[in-house]
């Protein structure tokens, strides 16, 4: 599989997203997923699935050092020694002795940002992760972690579909050599397959809207998409779009749905609810 160069890793551009995902559904579809090709799978410890997530992965015969596996600490436990504690858990849970990428899951304005990264970086000088990152960081927070790091950050994870602007944040991601990963990268509901800019290619290429998606996503240099399903049969048909590429013009023309009922994404966050 392609994958983005990002501050020294090497990031499988499609991954498997596991968050909602539970138990033995859990464990036999991160199975699955690794039979069918995926090397990349995300969870993180608010997901409550870890355990189920590391039983997918030995379950699936696949060697663990092909695979790229990323969880993330949640906002709560992001102080100086919380975060390292949270981290072991993680590891204890998924059965590893490291994972390939650790995020903080979410910026919290209660604990100071210098401390959480701090921390980040001690996981990663003790080998616990092999590369750091942060998710749901705006750009001002963004260069503000970039800045306080030791080690390069080598990701932001934030939700990205044809629906939501994120171009500031992309190009903040770029600038500093890092990755931008899309969660949700499908769109929560609404009528996203519909749109002629969608259902054109994929009546052309005789693929599904929701692979002319995420095609759309691994086009755009530096970008990762980590669509989540509970569907066995829809994992297999997510990962097949490597077989075509999407013109310039059908780039531009599904990019610019954004002006169509979206946000511009470059907010100040406070403490949620949401642990995508």
């Amino acid at each position: 599989m392609q994958t983005v160069e990002a501050n020294g890793a090497s990031i499988p551009v499609l991954g498997m997203g596991t968050w909602t995902l539970k138990g033995q559904a859990c464990t036999e579809l991160v199975s699955h997923a690794l039979k069918v090709g995926y090397r990349h799978i995300d969870t993180a410890a608010a997901y409550d699935n870890e355990e189920a997530v590391g039983e997918g992965i030995r379950a699936s015969g696949v060697k663990r050092d092909d695979i790229f596996l990323t969880t993330k600490v949640w906002w709560t436990d992001i102080a100086g020694g919380d975060l390292e504690r949270s981290a072991e858990a993680s590891l204890n849970r998924l059965g590893v002795d490291q994972v390939d990428l650790l995020l903080i899951h979410w910026p919290n304005p209660a604990i100071d940002l210098a401390e959480s990264v701090k921390a980040l970086n001690r996981v990663r000088a003790s080998r616990a992760a092999r590369h750091i990152g942060v998710s749901n960081f705006p750009t001002a927070l963004l260069a503000e972690a970039v800045r306080l790091s030791e080690a390069p950050l080598v990701a932001n994870q934030v939700e990205y579909h044809p629906f939501l602007n994120q171009d500031r944040v992309y190009a903040a991601c770029r600038d500093a050599g890092m990755a931008m990963v899309s969660y949700c990268p499908l769109a929560r509901g609404g009528d996203l397959f519909s749109q002629p800019e969608v259902a054109g290619p994929a009546e052309h290429y005789g693929k599904t809207p929701a692979q002319i998606v995420l095609r759309w996503h691994v086009q755009q240099e530096g970008v990762i998409a980590i669509p989540r399903t509970s569907n066995a049969e829809r994992l297999a048909e997510n990962a097949d779009i490597f077989d075509f590429s999407l013109s310039e013009e059908e780039m531009r023309s599904i990019s610019a749905l954004r002006q169509r009922g979206s946000r511009i994404c470059d907010y100040d966050f406070s403490p949620v609810w949401d642990p995508v």
